[in-house]
C-alpha cells in the first residue's frame, strides 16, 4: 500500500483541528456564565466559558486564508475525507477510552459505562475547558470546515456551472451552525447538559459521528452536477428548513427564559402558564403547550429541508442524516419521559394531561 504524506496529513488533519480548536478556546477572550447543572460537590451552579463563536469564525478564517494562500486546495479535506475520517474514527475511540477509564464505575460491566460515560460534567485546565461544551464546539467547527471544503469541491468540478441547490444547502446548514454559536448559552440548559454522562457517545459523537455523518448528503452530492432545481422548490425546502428552525429555536428560547425569567412572557407573546406541586413548575404554554418536546420536530425538520435542497430526493444515502434525527429523538423523548416521570411523579401526569401529544402537535 501506496502511503503518502497527504494520506498521513488527512488522517491526522482532524487531531490537528480538535488541537487548534482547543488551543483557540483557551486563550481567547470569553465569557464565564453560570449554567443550569448544579455541581454534585459544592452545590454551587457549575460556570462555563463560552467564545464559540469567536473560535467558530476565526477557524473558518484560518481555513480560508490557507486556501487563498494556495498552501492547501480549497478542496483539500473533500479529497482526503476518507482519511479524515479514518483519523477522526480512532480520535473518536482514543477520546472516549481516556473520559472513561480510571473513573469511578456507574453501572456493573463495562461496556454501558464506556457508552455512556462515567462522569457528569468534568471540567479541565483549571475550570477554563468544560468536556461537554469543547466536544460540541469542536464537532461543530470540524463540520463546517469540512461543509466548506465538500462545497468548494463541487464548485472547483463544475467551475461556471455550481449548483445553487449546493449552495443553499451551504448556507442552511451554516445557518444552523452560526446559530448554535450564538446561542451557545442557551444549550446551557438543554438535555444532554444536564442529564447525560460523557463517554462514548458523547465524545465519538461530537469528534466522528457530528463532523462527518452530518456532511453525509453534501458528502455523496458534491461530485455531481447540479439538478437545476426551480427557484420554488428551493424556496420551498428553505422554508422547511426555517419552519423547522422555529420550532427548535423558539421552544429552546422559551424553556430559557422559563428558566432564568420565570415571570415574563416570552417575546412579549407567550404567558409562562405551568401546572406545579409547589416545588417544581413545568412550562405548559407557547411552543410547550402544543407537544411536550416540539424542539424535536423542529431537528427533523430542518434536516429534511437540508436533504431536500440538494436536489436529489432519489440519492439514499443524502436521507440518513434526517432518519439519524427521527431514530435519536423518538428514543430521547422515550428516556425523557421515564426521568421525568419518575423526577416529578403526579405532576408529570398532570402535565401529561395538559400536554398530551409527544413531539408532533396533534397528531403524535
Amino acid at each position: 500500500m501506496n502511503i503518502t504524506w497527504n494520506t498521513i496529513a488527512g488522517f491526522f488533519a482532524p487531531w490537528l483541528i480538535t488541537a487548534g480548536v482547543l488551543l483557540l478556546h483557551i486563550v481567547l477572550p470569553a465569557r464565564r456564565v453560570a449554567g443550569y447543572v448544579v455541581d454534585e460537590k459544592s452545590g454551587t451552579r457549575l460556570t462555563y466559558r463560552l467564545n464559540g463563536m469567536a473560535v467558530f469564525l476565526l477557524s473558518m478564517a484560518i481555513f480560508g486564508g490557507l486556501g487563498l494562500g494556495s498552501i492547501i486546495p480549497f478542496n483539500w479535506l473533500y479529497t482526503h475525507r476518507w482519511e479524515g475520517l479514518a483519523g477522526a474514527v480512532t480520535l473518536g475511540m482514543i477520546g472516549s477510552l481516556a473520559v472513561v477509564l480510571g473513573k469511578p464505575k456507574v453501572k456493573p460491566g463495562f461496556i454501558a459505562d464506556f457508552f455512556l460515560g462515567r462522569s457528569k460534567n468534568p471540567q479541565y485546565f483549571n475550570r477554563r475547558v468544560d468536556a461537554k461544551m469543547f466536544l460540541y464546539l469542536v464537532g461543530a467547527t470540524l463540520l463546517g470546515l469540512n461543509i466548506l471544503s465538500f462545497a468548494a469541491h463541487h464548485v472547483m468540478q463544475h467551475p461556471g456551472n455550481a449548483s445553487p441547490s449546493v449552495i443553499l444547502y451551504t448556507v442552511l446548514f451554516f445557518w444552523f451552525l452560526l446559530d448554535y454559536m450564538t446561542f451557545e448559552r442557551v444549550h446551557l440548559y438543554t438535555y444532554d447538559l444536564f442529564a447525560e454522562r460523557v463517554g462514548f457517545k458523547l465524545t465519538f459523537g461530537c469528534l466522528t459521528f457530528y463532523p462527518y455523518f452530518y456532511a453525509v448528503g453534501l458528502w455523496t452530492v458534491a461530485p455531481l452536477p447540479s439538478p437545476n432545481l426551480s427557484p420554488v422548490l428551493l424556496a420551498l425546502y428553505a422554508a422547511i428548513f426555517f419552519l423547522g428552525w422555529g420550532f427548535a429555536r423558539g421552544a429552546n428560547m422559551q424553556k430559557f427564559y422559563f428558566k432564568t425569567q420565570p415571570d415574563k412572557s416570552f417575546m412579549g407573546v407567550f404567558k409562562p402558564a405551568v401546572v406545579s406541586d409547589g416545588t417544581h413548575s413545568l412550562l405548559c404554554s407557547g411552543f410547550w403547550g402544543i407537544s411536550r418536546h416540539v424542539n424535536y420536530l423542529g431537528e427533523v425538520l430542518m434536516a429534511t429541508g437540508l436533504t431536500l435542497s440538494l436536489g436529489y430526493p432519489l440519492v439514499w444515502w443524502a436521507w440518513l442524516y434526517p432518519l439519524y434525527y427521527v431514530l435519536l429523538l423518538t428514543t430521547r423523548e422515550r428516556d425523557d419521559e421515564k426521568r421525568c416521570r419518575a423526577k416529578y411523579g403526579a405532576l408529570w401526569e398532570e402535565y401529561v394531561q395538559k400536554v398530551p401529544k409527544r413531539i408532533i402537535p396533534w397528531v403524535y
